[in-house]
């Protein structure tokens, strides 16, 4: 008997009892349905982290000083002076995965002042206009400030929404001058609401400048120890320049040691934000910029690096990673069901043979071989498991919808889902159909015939 002949035969034999054939496919259609609706449901919660990391720059890295230790005494993480602006140029110039790279100078707590409102804005960065496309950050309205703008040590900032709500009453900002500590600097940009990051900081409580005018004007410089008798030393702790005629890069005083915790700060950042040109380059910036580091700040190799790099990839992986295993146990849960289904249809199949059996005893008499039956009753469970897939899939994509409907989940389709959804559907109709056709090939005609 051909093929078709069988297929044709199989299909009778199901349409003779379609209620049974329906109920038989619902373990099927439910375990499918699961899955779709699993794995849509989990590739939109990768997708959401990935798309959050990528806000705050997901191939961005950072570069912080290391620590001191005067007379052998540990001052804590980053209280080294050890990255200067040269570093962040070479870094650029010298590391070929390096895409962006931006120094940053941190304010701390400063006050802002605008009018008769003022505010304390929970970060303050003096950057430069790198630092905008490393973090993927758009403007709401006006302009960035330009590399010539840091040269020029230019007093202008961008704010963030937060800022425009609390200092400026929810006005446009743009063209106003608001008042940090001893200098005006004025706004020329608003950045787009970001809300709150993953440690429920809120991002947009932020006011941006020239990395020069921020160390200039706003955070100063420190002077050396007080036993120094150089000019630098003479200074006072904290002393604002007034950034006319003084050196962009002043030349540190050679009476300085490293063991002294107070030193010339203006020749100094406070970090370097570097970006990779895509994320699987990540790993080779990190390597490229270490050994540039090292190589600049001439340590040998038996030293420690007097830096420290974090990379925001290694979260990100760490996040995808948790996301994967909450997505695969949720695909072992509806797995489970997909071999109940089976399990119904191998029972199901079972029971037919044992009701068909003087039909399978007649065939074999006129002529059918054990082959033939064998593949009746495998096309008959891969039929209903083929039927039952495709249904599930249907219902799984449409109980994903729901879910982003009434719950605001995020979903995201996969392809590959549907078709593994169609090779797991026809695996379980031969895996669990194969005994029961296997057993109705076997029986003996004879007996077949006088079975009542």
């Amino acid at each position: 008997m051909s093929l078709w002949n069988t297929v044709k035969v199989a299909l009778r034999a199901l349409m003779r009892n379609p209620s049974r054939a329906l109920l038989t496919t619902l373990g099927i259609v439910i375990g499918i349905a699961a899955v779709i609706t699993m794995m849509e449901i989990g590739n939109g919660s990768s997708t959401s982290i990935r798309r959050s990391i990528e806000k705050m720059g997901a191939n961005s890295v950072l570069v912080l000083p290391g620590w001191m230790r005067p007379g052998g005494v540990s001052q804590g993480a980053g209280t080294a002076v050890s990255l200067t602006p040269a570093d962040a140029e070479a870094i650029g110039r010298e590391c070929p995965s390096v895409a962006h790279y931006s120094p940053i100078v941190r304010a701390g707590s400063i006050q802002v002042i605008f009018g008769n409102n003022n505010w304390v804005p929970s970060q303050m960065y003096g950057v430069s206009p790198d630092y905008m496309k490393i973090r993927n950050w758009e403007l709401e309205e006006g302009r960035f400030f330009s590399e010539r703008e840091v040269e020029r040590n230019a007093r202008v900032c961008l704010v963030g929404s937060t800022i425009v709500r609390e200092l400026f009453g929810g006005r446009s900002p743009l063209d106003c001058e608001m008042r940090i500590r001893n200098s005006t600097f004025k706004v020329i940009g608003v950045l787009k609401t970001k809300g709150a990051n993953m440690m429920g900081m809120d991002e947009d409580d932020v006011v941006l400048a020239p990395w020069t005018a921020v160390r200039m004007r706003v955070t100063g410089r420190r002077s050396g120890s007080a036993t120094s008798t150089s000019r630098t030393a003479a200074s006072t702790p904290g002393e604002l320049f007034s950034g006319s005629g003084v050196a962009l890069y002043p030349e540190q005083d050679s009476s300085l040691t490293k063991d002294k915790l107070l030193v010339p700060r203006f020749t100094y950042i406070d970090q370097i934000l570097f970006s990779a040109v895509s994320p699987d380059k990540v790993s080779d910036a990190v390597r490229e910029v270490t050994r540039l580091l090292r190589e600049r700040h001439r340590l040998k190799a038996s030293q420690e690096d007097d830096f420290r790099i974090r990379n925001s990839a290694d979260f990100m992986k760490m996040l995808n990673n948790t996301s994967t295993v909450m997505t695969n146990l949720l695909l072992v849960v509806a797995l489970i069901s997909l071999v109940v289904g089976g399990v119904g249809i191998m029972n199901i199949m079972l029971v037919s043979v044992t009701e068909r059996t003087r039909e399978i005893g007649l065939r074999m008499a006129v002529g059918a071989r054990s082959r033939d039956i064998l593949k009746q009753f495998l096309i008959e469970s891969i039929v209903l498991c083929l039927v039952g897939g495709f249904t599930g899939i249907i219902l799984g994509h449409g109980a994903a919808l729901l879910v982003e409907s009434q719950l605001n989940w995020p979903i995201e389709s996969s392809p590959g889902a549907v078709v593994s959804a169609v090779i797991v559907s026809a695996a379980v109709g031969v895996i669990f159909g194969f005994y029961p056709a296997w057993k109705a090939s076997k029986l003996d005609p004879i007996e077949a015939l006088r079975y009542e």
